[in-house]
């Protein structure tokens, strides 16, 4: 069966800096595996977030829309709408999730996805069938 799995921007940043060796190669694997036998989905805000880092890490401008279009090519990209603001605003009350977190969660689940893969949070909480993994953690 193929699942939906939201992949956060902690994770493509790894990826995209390489300035951390280990969670370069886990980021790695994770996307590879999961790009393979699932379908990745993405947000507007995961775009935003990595394209800002990589612009003030010092990438060329034409080196991000080069990132923009291969995020676009692999991945579904859920775009935001007036039920997913509310919806986090409602998960920021109830879970006591950030602002920016509360989006990525609240996109998550409107895309389907059962997995969001995020160092930022709290690693197996479920909310509303989809749960949260952190990659990264080191058993």
């Amino acid at each position: 069966m193929t699942d939906k799995v939201f992949v956060d921007s902690n994770v493509w940043l790894y990826l995209f800096l390489k300035d951390d060796e280990y969670k370069f190669k886990i980021a790695e694997k994770f996307i590879y595996e999961k790009g393979n036998n699932n379908i990745l989905v993405i947000s507007f805000q995961v775009i935003n977030e990595v394209t800002n880092v990589l612009r003030r890490k010092g990438f060329f401008e034409s080196d991000i829309r080069a990132v923009i279009e291969q995020l676009s090519r692999i991945c579904i990209v859920q775009n935001y709408s007036k039920d997913i603001v509310i919806s986090a605003s409602k998960l920021r009350e109830e879970s006591h999730l950030s602002f920016w977190d509360s989006l990525v969660v609240a996109s998550a689940i409107a895309s389907g996805c059962c997995i969001l893969a995020s160092e930022d949070m709290q690693d197996g909480q479920t909310i509303q069938g989809t749960t949260i993994i952190d990659v990264f953690k080191k058993e």
